[in-house]
């Protein structure tokens, strides 16, 4: 009797035990879902707040362009401005032609003064990006898919590097006022064929030889959401 009253003893204290862990581990699981809720509304929130955000500045840099009568292709949605080839270079070359140097002269002080000397719209970027691309069309002599692309990559990534080049040398007015910031701002890309145009569901190869223009806006910061609502603190 004695050994069964002690069983009896032991298995209500484990019993006493698990309940304790279970009431742990339920309560760390309310407090995580309660920080992934207050997460994903921070999330959605901030995201609606970046796209209001994109969208003032493509607003701005529309007007900035109209107002100087230059004509650029910019997109409604991502903000990006997509130059053609034939603006700047010649057919498979990336030396920037004189053509392009005077296009450059127009677009560039405009889309710099914009988006850095205004500094409300400057607090939100984060990067801003030259991106070269190419069409799928095979170079002469290539025997193989891979390297094609590889080619067109080298093709890509040269020219942006050349207009990255011709930005960051460029003299113009008020420049001096954020060279440093445009200079930690920017980065450049080639992305060869994989971010091709399609018309009619068909490879535009004339627009997909291009070179854009991008900025980027600050990422959501889950900790200094936690910070703001007195969650987290260091």
């Amino acid at each position: 009797m004695k050994f069964k009253k002690r069983y009896n003893d032991n298995h209500s204290e484990d019993n006493i035990f698990w309940a304790s862990m279970s009431d742990l581990l339920l309560g760390l699981l309310i407090v995580f879902i309660a920080l992934f809720c207050l997460a994903m509304v921070g999330f959605t929130k901030q995201n609606l707040e970046k796209q209001s955000v994109k969208q003032e500045i493509i607003k701005e840099l529309t007007k900035k362009f109209e107002e100087k009568g230059i004509p650029v292709e910019i997109d409604k949605v991502t903000g990006n401005i997509k130059i053609s080839d034939l603006e700047l270079f010649e057919l498979n070359k990336w030396n920037i032609s004189n053509k392009g140097k005077k296009y450059l002269d127009l677009i560039i002080p405009v889309y710099f003064d914009t988006i850095l000397s205004d500094k409300k719209i400057r607090k939100n970027i984060s990067n801003i990006i030259i991106e070269g691309h190419t069409d799928s069309q095979t170079f002469k002599n290539i025997l193989s898919e891979q390297e094609n692309y590889v080619k067109n990559l080298d093709l890509s990534m040269k020219r942006a590097c050349s207009v990255t080049e011709y930005i960051v040398k460029m003299n113009y007015k008020d420049k001096e006022k954020y060279n440093k910031e445009l200079l930690s701002l920017l980065s450049t890309n080639g992305r060869s064929y994989s971010v091709p145009v399609y018309t009619n569901n068909k490879e535009d190869y004339v627009k997909s030889r291009r070179v854009e223009l991008k900025f980027e806006l600050k990422d959501f910061n889950v900790i200094e959401l936690l910070r703001k609502n007195k969650i987290y603190k260091e």
